[in-house]
């Protein structure tokens, strides 16, 4: 990085905190805190939405993911259309008609306050936790970059993040994220624009096209019924549509997001804008990390894209087996090299040849790296495509890209803290402490204070982490390990009206448990997406059992 870089990257964060601060200050109210004076429109809502999904964890981890096993992960996204639907007919005028604050308070009003206080907990333990990985995921990016202290980057980023959430509250949320997303796409578009004009140099795009297809890197759709495989069109209509609705319907980080437009249909569009758009914009990432792997075909690749892990492996190798693994990588990137300047095609023997052996010999230094730093994370595909904006793209870009990384993180931990907040206070604070006497301006200040202790939480769970094969799948792990309950409840709140709290109380606990103890133990057997569908439906089923048996009593 360069002056220009950093002229970028600090100018574009700084505007954006800066606008997003001054733009939503004086926030005396908690509908004005927390729902944003229900004024947005459809666009503000629509891009609030997309933004808080597409965290950093989506533009650093889904190309690496592409990169590694191609376009299949798109079929995880193939239930949310139909969940949008599903959500814009019945959850939307449902809150709406309630004028509640956040989705738990629905629950008491159709079952007891017990259940309300169960599910709005299991959203605080699964989105605190997640709030922490969304700070890590650019921390651990751009400590590598710079060569910073991972936990000094972890603590900026969450602060920066709490200084305008704090100030604007759930407005201040919405209106940074239209910027967001602005820098986002544009710095995407770039980076695609450039890694296209590379390959062009030595493929026509229809040549990279066919080669990635011929690497089994295009296939989208698989039809495979393996239960252990985890991305599969069975597992993205059933465990995806699964989770979109909870994701959607019941966590309070998005729920918050369509509850600020100014009516239900403003709400329902905003929600359709994504229903249409999501797809499209996870091929395109997922699509330029199929490209970078054909880049990589053609070009020079490191025997690790985290060069800080490669430092610390040959610090900790006395014996100097993985200095010359590394030189052994270096003389046979020379040879490949010299392939391709001789014009040999990417399925030449020869060049293939070389390719194995340079696989060899990375497999090599992973295994050597396992016995001599145990404790240093060698999986790199979620340096894939910050390697290749740091060492591809023209100054300023590269400026502009880490702001993208940033802006994403910064976006996605804004609404968890904000959601955090405003379930912490409507669905704990002030219902279990009805009596005490608040004004409307020490409520917001509260609302604040409550903001500030999630944020210094998410940053100790940011601080306590560590990497995960892919920080993408991470965030979806945790999700699905929670949100099958979660809509089981709700499913039964809307649908089985004969059912009582205490039914679906103890039906949720026992769901809750069940699913916890299937990771556990099964978790190589089940992919992960199928666990939104189990704790549903575990939820439905044994509600059902337990109205059943005390109706025979």
């Amino acid at each position: 990085m360069n002056g220009i870089d950093w002229t970028v990257l600090i100018f574009t964060l700084g505007f954006i905190v800066a606008y997003g601060t001054w733009r939503t200050r004086r926030q005396r109210d908690l509908n004005s805190y927390l729902r944003g004076g229900r004024e947005a429109g459809w666009g503000t809502v629509g891009l609030s939405v997309m933004a808080t999904q597409a965290s950093a964890i989506t533009f650093l981890s889904t190309p690496g993911q592409a990169y590694e096993s191609g376009m299949g992960f798109l079929q995880f996204y193939l239930g949310l259309p139909l969940a949008l639907i599903l959500i814009s007919a019945i959850a939307v005028p449902l809150f709406y008609k309630l004028n509640v604050y956040t989705a738990y308070e629905f629950l008491e009003n159709r079952f007891d306050l017990k259940t309300r206080l169960f599910t709005a907990f299991l959203f605080l333990l699964q989105r605190g936790l997640a709030a922490g990985i969304t700070i890590y995921a650019p921390a651990i990016v751009l400590s590598s970059v710079l060569g910073w202290d991972l936990n000094t980057l972890n603590i900026i980023i969450g602060v920066l993040v709490i200084i305008y959430t704090v100030s604007g509250g759930t407005k201040a949320v919405s209106v940074t994220q239209r910027w967001q997303m602005a820098v986002i796409l544009a710095g995407m578009v770039f980076a695609f624009y450039t890694l296209v004009q590379y390959i062009t140099k030595d493929l026509t795009f229809m040549e990279a096209l066919q080669y990635a297809g011929s690497q089994e890197k295009m296939q989208i759709i698989d039809f495979n019924f393996d239960l252990s495989s985890r991305y599969t069109i069975w597992s993205g209509l059933t465990g995806g549509l699964f989770l979109a609705l909870s994701y959607f319907g019941t966590d309070q980080s998005q729920v918050q997001r369509y509850l600020t437009a100014s009516s239900v249909k403003e709400s329902r569009m905003g929600l359709m804008f994504n229903a249409i758009l999501k797809i499209p914009m996870q091929f395109f990432i997922l699509f330029t990390g199929v490209m970078l792997f054909v880049f990589y075909q053609m070009n020079p690749t490191p025997i690790n894209f985290n060069g800080q892990v490669i430092e610390q492996v040959l610090a900790a190798d006395g014996k100097g087996e993985a200095a010359a693994l590394v030189d052994t990588y270096r003389y046979q990137t020379e040879e490949k090299v010299r392939l391709i300047e001789e014009g040999r095609r990417v399925d030449d023997p020869a060049l293939l040849e070389v390719k194995a052996q340079l696989d060899q010999t990375r497999m090599a230094f992973q295994e050597r790296a396992a016995e001599v730093a145990p404790d240093v994370e060698t999986k790199d595909s979620d340096y894939v495509f910050i390697s290749f904006v740091l060492n591809y793209l023209p100054h300023g870009a590269i400026g502009l890209l880490l702001a993208v990384i940033l802006s994403a993180g910064m976006s996605s931990t804004a609404s968890e803290l904000n959601a955090l907040s405003t379930t912490t206070m409507n669905d704990f604070f002030k219902r279990l402490k009805p009596g005490i006497q608040r004004t409307e301006s020490l409520e917001v200040r509260i609302s604040q204070w409550i903001t500030v202790a999630w944020g210094i939480i998410a940053i100790s769970v940011a601080l306590a982490a560590r990497l995960f094969d892919n920080l993408i799948e991470l965030v979806n792990l945790l999700g699905s390990l929670f949100y099958g309950t979660i809509l089981g409840v709700f499913l039964c709140a809307v649908f089985l009206k004969r059912f009582s709290g205490t039914h679906v109380f103890v039906a949720a606990i026992v769901s809750e448990v069940m699913v916890l103890s299937l990771f556990a133990f099964f978790s190589e057997e089940i992919g992960y997406l199928m666990f939104n569908a189990i704790g549903c439906v575990a939820v439905l089923l044994l509600s059902t059992m337990l109205h059943a048996l005390v109706r025979r009593m």
